[in-house]
């Protein structure tokens, strides 16, 4: 390592540059993260982490089980309205499967967690990356609270809107409108527990989905096409008009919703690939670098997996090996990434067919589909986590370590 310790800047206090932070803070580097909001907070829903992004995790030696628990679901599949399985898959199949099961959390039950893990002084909150100038190769980090300068690495992880995106690509297409849009909330947990399994019902393009969280509350999500900027006057009774008839316990879930608690987003992902992750010292990762849609479950994953990758790169790198590491990092992030968000958007087109033909030939393709084909589109997603320089796949050992 460096005599001098070195200073990376991170753009944004999500998933994925708090983890980026974790895992380089871990490795000796002094972290500064700039967060637009006034502060942590608690809003937001859940997320499910895959095998992959668990071990992503253990790769940097951050045990997300010890902060947020251990609780899995028994079962996870899709459904139609009427409470037909279309497909199913035991948890415990997974796990054996896949070296452990996923779990699921409350977003800020997750950055709380990668927060404590940093330096309290870490952190800097109500400010804002502007933009950054890394035209003499020593980038200054514009915000609006100053500049700041001397960072050896700046890593943005500025969201789906990316303003650094923008800034450095200029002539990309930008986002690209799905077609869907998404209600989101967590409710408090049933004494009866209304539900135990994670599932997602596929209607004529609408969307159910139930995930029981770690800490015994449930994240329900619904999605829906519709034109971008539909927003109903009153969601729960919009959502017990699309989703009130479906099978149980879907209505039980509409009735315990507060309205003021949903979070509605239209879905879009990025029109086309950005064509290298990388500029000098500034990098870029989870949304900022290929913003997908929620389809797989695979966003905050392969933030994960970015941050993991990107530390992991930068480790021994002196502060002279800082853009060619960032290079490897673009190597090794673009094509896996790109293949996801592509696969991302066809699972969606499929999800959200709204023909009855359509939807008939649809549902009967998903019951007809064997184990073992649907056990190598997972492995496509949870097997494919890897780290540079010839290490190859991560063992799926690695996720029982927790």
């Amino acid at each position: 390592m460096s005599a001098v310790q070195r200073h990376a800047v991170v753009a944004g206090a999500g998933i994925g540059g708090l983890t980026a932070a974790v895992a380089l803070h871990r490795h000796g580097w002094r972290v500064t993260v700039c967060e637009r909001a006034a502060g942590p907070t608690a809003v937001g829903a859940g997320i499910v982490l895959a095998p992959n992004a668990l071990r992503a995790f253990d790769t940097i030696g951050f045990d997300i089980a010890r902060a947020a628990g251990r609780a899995v679901p028994a079962a996870m599949g899709l459904r139609r309205p009427d409470g037909r399985w279309l497909s199913r898959s035991d948890t415990a199949a997974l796990a054996a499967r896949f070296g452990g099961p996923p779990l699921a959390l409350h977003r800020s039950a997750l950055a709380d967690a990668l927060a404590a893990a940093l330096p309290a002084t870490a952190i800097r909150y109500g400010v804002a990356v502007t933009s950054v100038d890394d035209a003499g190769g020593s980038p200054v980090v514009r915000t609006d609270a100053g500049d700041l300068d001397g960072a050896d690495v700046v890593i943005a992880a500025d969201g789906i809107h990316s303003p650094l995106r923008h800034q450095y690509f200029p002539d990309h297409p930008g986002l690209r409108h799905s077609g869907e849009t998404a209600w989101r909330t967590v409710l408090p947990a049933a004494a009866h527990g209304v539900a135990t399994a994670t599932a997602e019902t596929w209607g004529r393009g609408e969307r159910f989905g139930t995930v029981p969280l770690a800490d015994g509350r449930i994240y329900v999500y619904a999605t829906a096409v519709v034109p971008a900027g539909h927003r109903p006057a009153d969601v729960r009774a919009e959502l017990l008009r699309r989703y009130g008839t479906w099978h149980d316990p879907i209505p039980a879930l509409l009735e315990r919703i507060d309205p003021a608690a949903v979070l509605q987003h239209d879905l879009y992902d990025l029109a086309a690939p950005l064509p290298r992750f990388h500029h000098g010292r500034l990098v870029w990762l989870g949304d900022a670098a290929h913003a997908m849609t929620p389809n797989l479950g695979q966003g905050g994953c392969q933030a994960i997996e970015d941050a993991a990758v990107l530390g992991h790169l930068l480790a021994g790198a002196g502060a002279a090996a800082v853009p060619a590491a960032l290079a490897a990092y673009s190597t090794a992030r673009c094509a896996r990434t790109d293949a996801i968000r592509v696969r991302a958007r066809r699972a969606g087109r499929v999800a959200a067919l709204g023909h009855p033909l359509a939807v008939a030939v649809r549902d009967l393709a998903v019951r007809a589909t064997p184990a073992r084909a649907a056990n190598r589109a997972m492995a496509a997603l949870f097997d494919g986590f890897t780290l540079p320089d010839g290490m190859g796949p991560v063992p799926a050992g690695v996720a029982t370590r927790r």
